[in-house]
Formats: C-alpha cells, structure tokens, sequence
C-alpha cells in the first residue's frame, strides 16, 4: 500500500511524527515491532515514574510523624508496586492506540527494513511479510540499554533497566552501575523499598552531566538515605556465585573493594537501534553509532528523516516529540501540504529531568560551563529551607541555582534539585526561549507561597536584591 508517510518505530518520538503529519493532511502508517508507545511509554519514562510516586508514598508513610500523623506497620508490597506501574504503561499504551485511530492512522506491526528510498520491509511475528511504500520515511527507532563486555547482562543476576522494571521479587541488595537518570533513580527506588543500594560512578561525581553543586547535594542526599555512593570507581568484573553476584570494584586510590549483591544493574547509558535496518545499503550515515540528521531531521538520503534517541544530541523523550513534530512539519512543507516551515531545534535549551527524590532538572550551561566560555557571572542560589512552600511541605532539601551573564542579563542556565523540580524547570525553558532578562524575572510577580517562587528568589540573590533570605 503507498503512502505519504511511514514512521518506523511509536516511542514519544514515532507516534507524535505520525499524528501531526495526518494533522497535515498526510496519509500515515506507523510500524511497531512490539508495543505501541514505544520503550518510553512501556519500558522507559512512564512505567519507572509509576515506580518512583509507589517509592514516594513509602517515604511519605515513614515520615508521617512529621506531619503529625500515625502510620503503622506500612510495608511495601513489591509485587504489588510492579503491578501498578504495568497497569499503568499498559493504560498509556492502550491510550497511543486510541491516538493512532482517531488520526486515522494505519497501524502495523512487526520489524522494518528499509529496502529503498521509498520502500519498507515489515516482517510479522509470524514471519509474514508485507512491502510499503511512501515518498517519505522516518526512523524512530529509538534506543536500548548499553552492554559493557566486563557487565555482560544475562536479563537475571546482571540486568538492564527493563528488568529492574518487573523483577519477580524485591532483592535484598544490588549494585547499581552508573548514575545518569536511570542509575539514580533505580537506586532511589530500590532504597526506599528496603533493598541495600550500591551506586558506582566511573567519574568524580553522581550525575556528571549536571551542575557541580547540584551534585554535591545529591550525593548528600542519598548518604543520608542509607545508599553507598562509590565514585571515582569502576566496576572490573562481576562474578556470579550462586544467587549472588560479587562486584569488583576499582576506588579512586587504585585499590580494589568486592562487594556481593544479590543483583548488578547496569545502567551506564544507552546504543541507538541502528543496526539491521537497510541503512548501509541505501547510505545513509551513520556517525559514532547515530544516524547524521540535519536540523530539519533530514538524513543523507532525500525523503527519509530520523529522530529521537537513534540521532545525535540529547537521548531525551520530550526532545523525541519535537523532532518527530518538525520532521512531520517539513515533510508537509517540502509537499505543498503546509506553508509552515518549522524552526530547527536549539539542543542548548533543552531541559534533562531526573526523577529521584530529591529530584533534578537543569536546563542551559553549568557554572563551570559558563566560566569556560568566557562570561562574566552573576550567580545566585536559593535553598528550599527558606522557602515557606517548602518548609510547610516538609521539603527543605535542595536549591534552585542560577547562572546570569553579567554584562546583558541573558539566563544562561537553571539548574534545580528538591521536591517538585522537575514541574518549575519549564519557566527557565521559556525564559530562555524569550530571551528573558534577569530584570524581567525580578519584575514578574511570583505567586507566593509556592515553590516556583524560588527562582525569582535566585534571581535576587544574583543581583543582590533578595529580601527573603
């Protein structure tokens, strides 16, 4: 059957592709290997933040005499927290698919290779097999989890992230491998449900990709919580003895610590779904294991685009959408469907979010960031201890940090860690869009009391203005 649009792959990337360009007027079908929604929506973003509020309602149980409250014997029910957030996935799938009918949108499922610019191989479970064709063709194939060869993942003793989804039992310890978003928050999940953590970062410091104080505060955070954070240490090798796996590991110092764990995820990032497309015979290229795209989203070949986590920048869900939206958008444009051309993605604006708790976002450049690019600074860093939302809420932890170029005023980053973060992320984001000055910022009447108030309250701090601390 000949269509306008095929999009390969249904992640947060695929799906949203596939609905705007029938919003555009484009006939649309979308293949699926195995689940509508993609890793994100069944093995990724959804299911784990089903998992995370479970960990945090346990938290909240603990601690429920500080809000002068009584809760006893709570426990928490593993296989029971496993369910919900499958049931949840399951309900956000059921949800893409409702989506893929109302845009009427042809759904098929199996694998795809690309056989020609304008034609795609599907292969059913069954081993059936179909041709389609289209002017034009977005991969959206997403990622998986990266396999190290000294942490070979047999799916049981040495796992993934898709495992530690629906792990059969709550183990009574595990060694986490990495601390990126996945690392972190797996660790704090399993923390809080009773299972001794071991988090091990080959850099100098947990989630290296954020601000240094950020970091810090993190780090702290976890200590307290009763997670051991090993940095500067790299996992050598895993030894599987029994229904236990011995780790060892590499300090910073050079000598070596074993530490035995009924379980080693290795969560030490992701390798885009590449392979067994059809792209080296068709040549398109490839670079460092990504597919090269251009900022529409085109690739070497005409007609055919890619997105999300099997293109360079980001591996990010919500930099997936955009992607997906602006390859549907050009396609339109480029066939006299649209006279919008979309406006190419600034990968400097893009917020990261973590889900642990405390949580972290971040958007723009660190501090040391800012300083190498040669800025002069103004800084300013609000704690949640003095905010009235937080203190009411019993969330003190955490700041909210930003980074001002001295000279204009330009936000050149945000960086966050506390209760709720990741919902305040979104006005330095716009902020930075506008090209809002920290004049603007101080200007703007903040709701009070509220969280979000704290980045003003930054803001003054840079500035030397601030009244409430």
């Amino acid at each position: 059957m000949a269509y306008d649009v095929i999009v390969i792959g249904s992640g947060p990337g695929g799906y949203p592709a596939a609905i705007r360009s029938s919003q555009l007027g484009l006939k649309v079908a979308i293949i699926e290997k195995e689940s509508l929604g993609g890793i994100c929506l069944n093995w990724g973003c959804i299911p784990t933040k089903a998992l995370l509020k479970s960990a945090q309602v346990n938290d909240y149980f603990k601690h429920a005499d500080s809000y002068g409250l009584k809760a006893e014997r709570i426990e928490a029910d593993f296989e029971a927290i496993v369910k919900r957030s499958r049931g949840v996935a399951d309900k956000m799938s059921k949800g893409v698919q409702f989506l893929m009918k109302k845009n009427k949108i042809d759904v098929v499922m199996g694998t795809a290779v690309l056989k020609s610019k304008t034609q795609v191989e599907v292969t059913a479970a069954d081993g059936g097999k179909q041709t389609l064709e289209a002017k034009n063709i977005v991969i959206a194939t997403g990622a998986r989890s990266r396999a190290l060869p000294n942490l070979p993942q047999d799916g049981k003793k040495i796992i993934g992230y898709r495992e530690a989804l629906v792990l059969p039992k709550k183990p009574e310890s595990m060694v986490v491998v990495g601390s990126g978003a996945i690392g972190t928050e797996f660790a704090y999940f399993y923390n809080s449900i009773g299972t001794k953590v071991t988090l091990v970062e080959f850099l100098d410091r947990i989630v290296p990709v954020e601000d240094a104080d950020v970091s810090k505060e993190l780090e702290k955070s976890f200590r307290k919580q009763g997670i051991e954070v090993m940095t500067s240490s790299s996992v050598e090798k895993v030894d599987i003895q029994g229904d236990k796996t011995i780790s060892t590991i590499k300090l910073k110092d050079g000598s070596v610590k074993t530490v035995e764990a009924e379980i080693v995820l290795s969560a030490v990032g992701i390798a885009a779904n590449v392979e067994n497309l059809g792209l080296e015979a068709l040549g398109i290229q490839v670079d460092k294991g990504r597919i090269t795209v251009d900022k529409f989203q085109q690739t070497s070949v005409p007609g055919i685009y890619a997105i999300g986590d099997c293109t360079p920048h980001q591996a990010l869900a919500h930099k997936a959408s955009k992607e997906g939206i602006n390859a549907a958008e050009h396609i339109a444009f480029i066939n006299k469907k649209s006279e919008h051309q979309p406006e190419g993605i600034d990968y400097n604006n893009i917020p990261g979010c973590t889900y642990c708790i405390p949580e972290v976002s971040s958007v723009g450049m660190t501090e040391a960031q800012a300083k190498e690019a040669g800025y002069e600074l103004k800084v300013g860093k609000f704690p949640f201890v003095a905010s009235g939302k937080a203190t009411a809420a019993g969330a003190t932890e955490g700041f909210v940090k930003v980074i001002y170029d001295a000279k204009y005023g330009e936000l050149l980053g945000a960086h966050m860690i506390g209760y709720n973060v990741t919902e305040l992320i979104a006005e330095a984001v716009v902020a930075r869009k506008l090209e809002t000055t920290a004049h603007e910022i101080l200007n703007a009447i903040h709701p009070h009391p509220t969280m979000s108030e704290a980045f003003k309250e930054a803001t003054a701090m840079a500035y030397g203005e601030a009244t409430d601390i």
